[in-house]
Formats: structure tokens, C-alpha cells, sequence
């Protein structure tokens, strides 16, 4: 068995073999299944990805917008407010906002269905009600920073020189706000928004699982359990990789949002 599984052969040779495979799209055979690992992480990715995305679509304008509400009321009630609640959220962990969540709105009201898979046959709307739970505590956990990085960038833009050229030349508020004070206060909330991404994508082990989604992060769960080495082994990898697209494409919208990265580029 050893031998069959390579594992006689020296430490090193036994990495090099398989992530030249894994980069050639060969992740092994699955200890559990005996079946290729590839298709499985892939099917996975894909659920991961859908509950990501749409969790990253509420989030990011629901953070981004009051954190430029909370720093256009900066000092006052609504601003303690906003950033109190955006903290609060964000230090419950998820395994404590999801149980309560089910308690509330799955068991004692009944809106909501408590597990996220839904049958093959359901509708978009259908679907799309089977995610909400699972969605509420990535919402609750991200808010609080991507509204914090938003509040600190607007507060500094409205302190600006630029900023108060332009109310002095005389142009209306919302388009200071607009053109002048948004373009240079987001570009820091682009790359936290851009890196949480890779962890909504990948770093859903404890949703997936409480709410039975076949995603990574319960494959991941899975397999760690079973002691399914390749498996293991490929969603792991397959999360770095997830987090290390998201960098680069954070790195490429902060340059082609700040002209001035451009300039010292080309100089």
C-alpha cells in the first residue's frame, strides 16, 4: 500500500510529483470515494462561489454605504451608532450569529428554510431563498470592517485639500460627494473588500456546516475528518489560490481607480 501510494518514496520527490500534477489539473484519487479529486473540488468551488458572491453583493454597498453615512455624520449619535453595531456584529462569531439565526427565523418564525441545499429542481427564487440564512452571518461579520475602512477613508477625503477646492469653486454637495470624495475614500475599501472575498469563498467551513452546504469549506470539513489526504490536500491549495486572485485583482482596481499609481508606474 506504501508503495502504491508513494508514500516509500522521499519527502520531497512526493510534493514535487503532486503539484506538478495539481497544476496540470490532476489533484489524485480520493481516499474516500476512489474516484479523481478534481470534479469534487470543482463542484464545491462552485457552491462556495455562489454563496460567496452573493453575500459579497449585500455586504460590500450595505458596508460601504454606512460607512460613508457614519463619516458624513461624523462625531454624532448616527456615527456611534453605525460603528458600535458594525463592531458588535463583527466580534460575534459565526457559529453563534448562524445558531441564532436558525433559533429565530427557521425554528420559532418559519420564514426561512434552516438547511442551504435545495433540491436540483428549484427555482432561481427558490435557491435564492435557501441562502438566505447562510448569507446573514457573513453579512454581520463583514460589515463592520468593510463599513469601518469606508467611515476612515471618508472622513480623510472630506478633510482634503481637493475637497474643500471644490466646495469653495462652488459645486453642489452631492457632486463633491460623487466625484471628489468617494473615488479617493474607496480605494482602500477595494482591497479589504477584494481580500474578504478569498474568505467568503474559502473560509465558509463553519456556515457550510451548520447549514449542510456542499461547499469547500464542508468538503474541506469532510475530508479532514475521513483523513481523505488528497482531498484535504487540494482544497487547501485551492483556497490559497482563491485568495491570491483576489489580491491580484484588489492590486489591479487600486491602480486603475488611482491615477496617480499609474504615473509612478510609468515613470
Amino acid at each position: 500500500l506504501n508503495h502504491q501510494l508513494g508514500a516509500d518514496r522521499p519527502l520531497l520527490t512526493q510534493y514535487i510529483d503532486w503539484i506538478t500534477h495539481f497544476v496540470r489539473g490532476d489533484m489524485g484519487l480520493s481516499y474516500a470515494y476512489r474516484e479523481p479529486v478534481g470534479p469534487f473540488i470543482a463542484d464545491a468551488l462552485a457552491h462556495s462561489a455562489r454563496l460567496g458572491l452573493l453575500a459579497f453583493i449585500v455586504v460590500v454597498p450595505l458596508g460601504i454605504a454606512g460607512g460613508v453615512w457614519s463619516a458624513m455624520h461624523a462625531g454624532r449619535w448616527l456615527d456611534r451608532t453605525i460603528s458600535i453595531a458594525g463592531l458588535s456584529a463583527t466580534v460575534v462569531p459565526e457559529f453563534v450569529s448562524s445558531i441564532v439565526l436558525i433559533l429565530v427565523f427557521g425554528v420559532w418564525l418559519r420564514w426561512l428554510p434552516i438547511e442551504a441545499s435545495y433540491p436540483p429542481q428549484a427555482s432561481g427564487l427558490e435557491q435564492l431563498r435557501h441562502l438566505v440564512l447562510p448569507v446573514l452571518p457573513l453579512v454581520l461579520v463583514f460589515f463592520g470592517y468593510i463599513a469601518r475602512m469606508a467611515r476612515a477613508g471618508t472622513v480623510e477625503a472630506l478633510d482634503a485639500d481637493y475637497t474643500r477646492t471644490a466646495i469653495l469653486k462652488g459645486l453642489p454637495r452631492h457632486v463633491v460627494i460623487w466625484r471628489h470624495v468617494l473615488r479617493n475614500a474607496l480605494l482602500p475599501t477595494i482591497t479589504v473588500a477584494a481580500t474578504q472575498l478569498g474568505y467568503m469563498i474559502g473560509g465558509l467551513v463553519v456556515v457550510e456546516t451548520l447549514f449542510h452546504y456542499q461547499g469547500i469549506g464542508s468538503l474541506i470539513y469532510n475530508a479532514a475528518k475521513a483523513k481523505d489526504f488528497p482531498m484535504l490536500e487540494a482544497g487547501v491549495l485551492t483556497i490559497g489560490v482563491v485568495y491570491t486572485l483576489a489580491n491580484l485583482v484588489a492590486d489591479a482596481l487600486h491602480v486603475l481607480l488611482n491615477p496617480r499609481l499609474r504615473v509612478r508606474s510609468a515613470q
